[in-house]
This record gives structure tokens, C-alpha cells and sequence, in this order.
């Protein structure tokens, strides 16, 4: 079996804001969009995806993105059936196919049966019975039931052994009952382990990963193990590694115990995340100090010449980079204004020399020993109170371990003004209307630190404030994973940057 065809039409509405911008086989699940885990599963299959609700940007995010052979066709008509006829048109005669619904998450131990995996063509069709999760539909005795079951439930995916078995199926209707109409014969295939994200409920249940899609992280007891599981998670496990045995020579105390770098192996920290925390006035301003206290300690342990070639590298052209690469994804970006949050914001792809020379009168007078990435999600405060510096960058530009220190300060400001943390949570919401967009963050409850942040530091509110717009221009390819995020990201940049320019 070489194809798979993907039911990814339907509006999706049983999952809520989910899909306000976006069609349900784009959700993220576990750190990837629902039909990204199929491809990560059949890497060498070919699909033929069938679109219909938000159907162009199915098509502009697949073609982003999607790293595997696949085709996609239009709906015409309604229903589960909807596309299917159109979809078996790309199939060759007498070869085998799967069928299954864009919300099916199969186990890693999933396997298909053996007639579908050799050289041989099936014989025989099969139905996949879920035995996780109940379905509207069953399969008893060789017959479609109208009935709920956990035991017998008919999952949504399917395997038939060539496009003849498919031949009249209509263009509109319920796939299940047009099966049921028809008697269709199959045999059962368990479905143990595979989950459904049909439903806003079954989504808000999983563990939505912390690490990004290129990182694994298991926790045993009280040690931590960190690996980059692709080139490019491989690349930043590099860095960060060479940064932690940089920093444990310059003696920082406020590191984890680190106590191997290949894979990284290090304490866990019994604490909370500085965003976690539900405290007074007070007890924040003093959390912020120590905070801003040990941030300047690592800064002033080492020092090296300014690389400008770093310095435009890491706030010009990866930026420019990035958001030129999600362009054709995000709403108005052909825009010469876009109103966000009732703000007539000027679009930095008709304004990027206005912002290129604002980035090179940034004044920075030496590269100093920086973390890269000191939002709330990588500082943590041990139960003792004692802050911890975790998840280093490792890099700036083109320089390693070393870079501007201004960096530093516009990520922590990044957390507690832009609320980053809450929104790397996927706690907001997005929507993008027909005219403007409007965009809602969750709190961190930080953003009364901001002047306690401007004294402490003494950094430059300009130059912070317009590093700050571009960090969020710069996260939209590294949320990749989800839709939402790309544009969030890149409405709420254009939105600080405003002020700015």
C-alpha cells in the first residue's frame, strides 16, 4: 500500500476557536499539526488530501511545510463523502489505499495488516474498530449500526484493497451510512492506542508537549535528559551544551547541575517556571531583582568585540527571513496597513528599511556571555527561592555563546509585558476578520513589573521595545507547528513595532 487518502474537510465545529482560522487537520497535537503525525508515521506514503473548510490555507501551509509526496483536491459537496470520488481519480487502477479522517492520531505500534504491507495486493478490506474512544457508528456481525460503542466503534479509517470498491460512492453524504446503504463487507483492524481530536474536550486533555517539535525531553526521578531529535534540534543541542560547559567554568551559580552534555543530563529543578507563579506585588519585585541581578552577573563574566555582521544577522535578516517564508500563509500580508486590535499598524513588508536602518542605530559596545532566551518559560525559581537559568540559545547571529545584552533584556521584557509565556501555551485567541484582526493574550500578571524592570536593568526603552517587536516577527517559523501562532505572532510584532517606527 503506497497511498493514503486524508478526509480533511468539515468545519470542524465540535472544536470551538480551534478552527475559527484554520481547518481541524491543522490543530496541533503533541507539538504538530493532526495530519503532520500521519506524515511523520508514513514518511514514504503518498497522500491525496481532500480540503474544504479554510481550503487555501490548507494549501499555503502544506506547501510551507508538508515534506512529503501529496496532492490536494477540492471538496464538491458535503459530508464525509465530499472529495472522495474527486481523490480516487488520482489513484492508479488495482492498488490498495487507506482511507482515514484527518483527527485520527495513530499509535507508534501501529501496524497494517500484512496483506498491506508486502508486494502482494490485498484481497479483502478492512475497517479500523476503535477500542480507546466511543463512535457514533459500529461494525457487529458483518453490519454498519447507528450505535455508540467503545468496543466496536467504526474509527474512520479504512483500507480497501483498489478504487473499484469505491466506484459509486456519492459526492455528498455520510461515508458510514453510504457504506451501510450498500453493505459493504470488511474485515476488523484494532485500533488500540489511537487517539480522536474531534472534540475541543479530547484536545484540552493532552499533555501538550513543552519542548519544541525538534526536541525530546525525558524526565527519571530527579534527572532530566534533553536531545535534539532532527538536525536542526541536533545543531541547538550543540550549542547549548557548549554553553553550559562555558558557564560552569565561569563557576554561575544559578545553573542546574549538570552532569553529562552528550545527550545533556541535568537536575531536575523542584520548583516552578516564573510565570507559574501566583504571588504578591511585592514578592514579584523581589523574584525580578534577584532575576535581573543574576542576568547581569552572567554578562559581566566575559566579554568579546562587537560582530556587526551578528548584529544585523540576528535582528534583520533572520527576521526578514522568517516572515518572508509565511508570507502567502498570513491574511493581509499583502497589505500596506493591517488594523490589529483596532491599531492601523504599517506591514514591515512595505516598511523593512524603515526597520533596517532603525536596527542599525542600535548602540551596542561590546558582546557579553548572554543566555539568548531568558523568557519566564526557561527562568525557574527553586522552591528556596533561588532563580535557575535553563534552555540557553547558545548563539547570536553568527557568534556563539557571546552576543548584545540588550537581547537578553528585550526576552525577559518579552515575558512580562508581551506575555509570551501564556501565548507559547496556545492560551489566546485569534480572529481574523474580514477587515482586521483582533488578538487576545492570555496574562502573565507581569506587566505591573514593567517600570520595576526599566530600573533594575537601565536599558534603553527604544532599542528594547523595537527588539521586542522583533522577536515576535521572528517566532512565527519557529511556532510553525501551529497555524494561529504564525499569524499571532506576526500580527502582534507589527503591532509593537508600530510604536516604533
Amino acid at each position: 500500500m503506497e497511498y493514503i487518502i486524508v478526509q480533511a474537510g468539515g468545519k470542524g465545529t465540535r472544536l470551538q476557536h480551534l478552527t475559527s482560522n484554520k481547518p481541524k487537520a491543522l490543530v496541533p497535537i503533541e507539538n504538530l499539526p493532526m495530519i503532520f503525525h500521519l506524515f511523520k508515521k508514513y514518511p514514504e506514503k503518498k497522500y491525496i488530501v481532500i480540503a474544504d473548510y479554510h481550503k487555501e490555507v490548507l494549501h499555503e501551509y502544506l506547501e510551507v511545510f508538508a515534506k512529503v509526496k501529496y496532492q490536494i483536491v477540492d471538496a464538491d459537496g458535503t459530508g464525509t463523502c465530499a472529495g472522495i470520488k474527486e481523490a480516487l481519480e488520482l489513484l492508479p487502477e488495482d492498488k490498495s489505499f487507506m482511507l482515514v479522517w484527518s483527527d485520527l492520531i495513530l499509535p507508534d505500534d501501529f501496524e497494517l495488516p500484512i496483506d498491506y504491507e508486502g508486494l502482494q495486493e490485498p484481497e479483502m478490506n478492512y475497517v479500523g474498530i476503535s477500542q480507546t474512544f466511543p463512535c457514533r457508528w459500529s461494525y457487529i456481525d458483518g453490519q454498519f449500526e447507528e450505535k455508540s460503542t467503545y468496543e466496536d466503534g467504526v474509527a474512520g479509517l479504512f483500507l480497501f484493497k483498489n478504487k473499484n470498491e469505491l466506484s459509486d460512492v456519492p459526492k455528498t453524504g455520510e461515508f458510514v451510512r453510504w457504506m451501510k446503504e450498500t453493505k459493504k463487507k470488511f474485515l476488523k483492524i484494532g485500533l488500540a492506542g489511537t487517539k480522536e481530536f474531534g472534540i475541543i474536550n479530547e484536545f484540552k486533555k493532552v499533555n501538550q508537549e513543552r519542548c519544541r517539535p525538534f526536541n525530546k525531553m525525558i524526565i527519571k526521578d530527579d534527572l532530566v535528559i534533553k536531545e535534539g531529535i532532527d538536525e536542526q534540534g541536533k545543531k541547538l543541542a550543540i550549542r547549548e551544551c557548549a554553553w553550559y560547559e562555558k558557564a560552569k567554568n565561569f563557576g554561575i551559580a544559578v545553573l542546574p547541575k549538570i552532569y553529562e552534555t552528550n545527550p545533556l543530563k541535568m537536575e531536575k529543578i523542584h520548583g516552578k517556571n516564573v510565570y507559574e507563579y501566583q504571588i504578591s506585588y511585592e514578592e514579584k519585585k523581589n523574584v525580578l531583582i534577584k532575576l535581573i541581578g543574576s542576568l547581569k552577573k552572567l554578562h559581566n563574566y566575559e566579554s568579546m568585540l562587537v560582530d556587526t555582521f551578528s548584529m544585523r544577522e540576528a535582528y534583520y535578516v533572520k527576521t526578514m527571513k522568517r516572515i518572508l517564508s509565511v508570507r502567502d500563509l498570513i491574511p493581509f500580508a499583502n497589505e500596506q496597513y493591517i488594523t490589529i486590535n483596532e491599531k492601523k499598524c504599517r506591514n514591515v513588508f512595505f516598511y523593512k528599511h524603515e526597520l533596517e536602518k532603525k536596527v542599525k542605530q542600535i548602540k551596542c559596545d561590546q558582546f557579553k556571555f548572554i543566555h539568548g532566551d531568558c523568557t519566564f518559560s526557561n527562568l525557574m525559581i527553586r522552591e528556596n527561592g533561588d532563580p535557575v537559568l535553563i534552555d540557553p540559545r547558545g548563539y547570536f547571529g553568527f557568534t556563539e555563546l557571546y552576543g548584545d545584552e540588550q537581547y537578553d533584556w528585550a526576552k525577559l521584557y518579552y515575558s512580562i509585558v508581551g506575555n509570551y509565556d501564556m501565548f507559547n501555551l496556545k492560551k489566546f485567541r485569534l480572529h481574523i476578520n474580514e477587515n482586521s484582526v483582533n488578538l487576545k493574550i492570555k496574562s502573565n500578571n507581569w506587566e505591573d513589573m514593567e517600570d520595576v524592570f526599566w530600573e533594575e536593568t537601565g536599558a534603553n526603552k527604544e532599542t528594547i521595545k523595537l527588539l521586542h517587536a522583533i522577536i515576535w516577527l521572528s517566532l512565527t517559523t519557529y511556532a510553525w507547528q501551529d497555524y494561529d501562532s504564525i499569524c499571532g505572532a506576526f500580527y502582534n510584532g507589527l503591532y509593537y513595532l508600530e510604536d516604533i517606527l
